[in-house]
């Protein structure tokens, strides 16, 4: 089968909640994929706004599962308060999700074929506002598409290139999955792009020499020790995916773990490294293109070992079939 890939479908019915008079309504499903709001909305102008991805996943016994959606809406709480805006609580988020997910059962993908449902919960500030400040009304909608693996070649390690424009500022909002984050990122990845990379990496906005996120997704490396290692920054976006990586990486495969500085010039010590995310689930990385010269990872065009290993336990707790650690899964049907 082919990869169906990460694009958007028009899918039967959404979630949509809006807060307004100091609180939220009720939200309800609705067919409508077309929103109505105010030409003056801060979501628009002023980019009040942060969005999470996460998917539900089909399982062998005919079961769907959401992989730890609560960490999902307590990241959505963080960046709702960093950019002013009503919290959904976690148990309105999840119970968002599921009632999207069991009113789009038609286009569920089926369990083997490696594809998921995604599932896009977003707020953002709506209504009549023109002043820079926060808005007096929000919105909060989950919608689903169906996809495949987010770059075309799947598990096939790429090659990335670092790159001199910055993701975001020491003290900004790079913790929260803000939509500006990305808006930045377009110019750098297509010079990226056109240069022939994947996407681009980005430094610490600060320095400049030490690695943060590839792209849109975390940044993780083996080492020649077999430690797995992750940068630590508070300017880094907390994946859930690589939180998940790292707990797998010490408490099954008996890994020593790090989060600590990955510094571009020292990036040798590393025999694998990847790129992680929801989105992407793993891709592998084969080359890092920095100023010059270029540093190849000792598995080449293969996937390196304990990048499989960790790929292959994290999809398989997603799709049902390996034990989960407590609390990581929630059952939809």
């Amino acid at each position: 089968m082919g990869n169906i890939g990460f694009k958007y479908r028009h899918t039967p019915y959404r979630f949509v909640m809006h807060w307004k008079d100091g609180s939220w309504g009720n939200g309800e499903l609705t067919r409508d994929n077309i929103l109505h709001i105010n030409e003056s909305s801060p979501g628009l102008h002023y980019g009040q706004q942060c969005f999470e991805g996460l998917k539900a996943y089909p399982r062998k016994d005919g079961g769907i599962q959401l992989f730890r959606p609560d960490e999902n809406a307590k990241r959505m709480q963080r960046s709702c308060e960093r950019l002013l805006m009503p919290q959904v609580d976690t148990e309105t988020f999840i119970d968002a999700c599921k009632q999207v997910v069991n009113a789009n059962l038609e286009v569920m993908p089926e369990y083997g074929t490696g594809e998921s449902l995604y599932l896009r919960p977003f707020v953002f500030g709506c209504g009549e506002n023109i002043g820079v400040k926060p808005a007096k009304e929000y919105l909060f909608v989950v919608f689903c598409l169906p996809v495949g693996t987010y770059f075309s070649d799947g598990l096939t390690p790429v090659d990335f290139m670092t790159t001199e424009y910055d993701r975001a500022a020491p003290n900004g909002t790079g913790h929260v999955k803000a939509g500006g984050n990305y808006a930045g990122s377009f110019y750098p990845k297509a010079i990226a792009s056109k240069l022939g990379f994947a996407d681009c990496i980005y430094l610490d906005p600060a320095t400049h020499t030490k690695i943060e996120e590839v792209g849109a997704a975390n940044f993780f490396g083996i080492t020649y020790e077999n430690e797995f290692v992750t940068p630590e920054s508070n300017s880094i976006l907390p994946s859930i995916t690589k939180y998940s990586l790292l707990y797998i990486a010490k408490e099954i495969l008996k890994l020593k773990t790090a989060e600590r500085d990955c510094l571009i010039e020292n990036v040798s010590e590393f025999k694998e490294a990847g790129a992680c995310g929801t989105a992407a689930i793993i891709t592998p990385i084969r080359k890092i293109a920095h100023k010059g010269w270029v540093h190849e990872f000792d598995n080449g065009d293969d996937v390196g070992e304990y990048t499989q290993k960790l790929y292959d336990i994290l999809t398989g707790i997603q799709f049902g079939d390996e034990e989960a650690p407590e609390g990581w899964i929630v059952r939809v049907k």
